[in-house]
């Protein structure tokens, strides 16, 4: 089980938001590139950095910080947030990213998946699965539509993706525990899952470890890091320990 601390940004700051809310944002740090280091120092082996600029608007303006991020660090950089095209794929990859996470674009235009997973191959290419009551959700969380979470998971799968962020939307920095009935019914894919939303404890990362079986393997980890609802190097040892034993 890897625990990949988030660092969302927006107008150049390290942010955390509830439930994808922008009314409901909470500026963590003027300094991204910084907090990055910072995660590293405390053990991070992997690292997940959205655009929010880019989720809700389409439009990156945060690239120069994530390429300074990608530079400043070692061990694999994740990015998404407003990644819809073949051209913003390539630019992503040219900033450093280890691995592009697209989204929205897997509902409305799931060519651009196909062919992303054909030029990257499948460990380069994650699909953000994001859900509030069984649908997805997309455009920075902003519209919900009709369509049921592993129905699009199944479908992704059809296409070639091999690897999922699931997030259960109404979760996400609430503090409420991860979605463990979700995640349950997503393992009947046989995809691999990255878990995000509502860890608060490393009580929970535990229990998530206890679903590795059911192919989760990691869990974004945001509010509860940047709250010191626990430490990370704390979390990472705990699961080490049960590594071992």
């Amino acid at each position: 089980m890897i625990v990949i601390p988030a660092i969302d940004i927006r107008q150049g700051n390290s942010v955390r938001l509830q439930q994808g809310k922008i009314d409901a944002e909470t500026i963590h740090s003027t300094d991204p590139v910084f907090i990055a280091k910072l995660w590293q120092a405390k053990g991070a082996q992997r690292m997940h950095i959205v655009d929010l600029d880019g989720a809700l608007s389409g439009i990156n303006v945060n690239k120069e910080i994530i390429k300074n991020i990608c530079a400043s660090v070692d061990g694999p950089i994740e990015v998404g947030g407003g990644i819809r095209s073949m051209e913003k794929i390539r630019e992503v990859f040219d900033l450093g990213a280890a691995i592009v996470v697209l989204g929205t674009v897997a509902v409305y235009n799931p060519a651009i998946v196909v062919k992303a997973v054909d030029k990257y191959g499948p460990s380069k290419i994650i699909v953000a699965v994001d859900a509030k009551d069984g649908k997805v959700a997309i455009g920075g969380w902003k519209d919900i539509t009709s369509i049921d979470v592993l129905d699009l998971v199944n479908r992704l799968k059809e296409i070639g993706v091999q690897e999922i962020l699931y997030t259960d939307i109404s979760r996400d920095g609430m503090f409420t525990g991860p979605d463990f009935a979700g995640l349950k019914q997503l393992s009947k894919s046989g995809m691999r899952i990255i878990a995000s939303g509502g860890v608060k404890t490393i009580d929970d990362l535990v229990k998530l470890k206890q679903h590795e079986k059911n192919g989760v393997f990691a869990a974004v980890v945001g509010s509860a890091l940047y709250t010191d609802e626990f430490k990370l190097e704390d979390a990472i040892k705990t699961l080490e320990n049960l590594e071992g034993g």
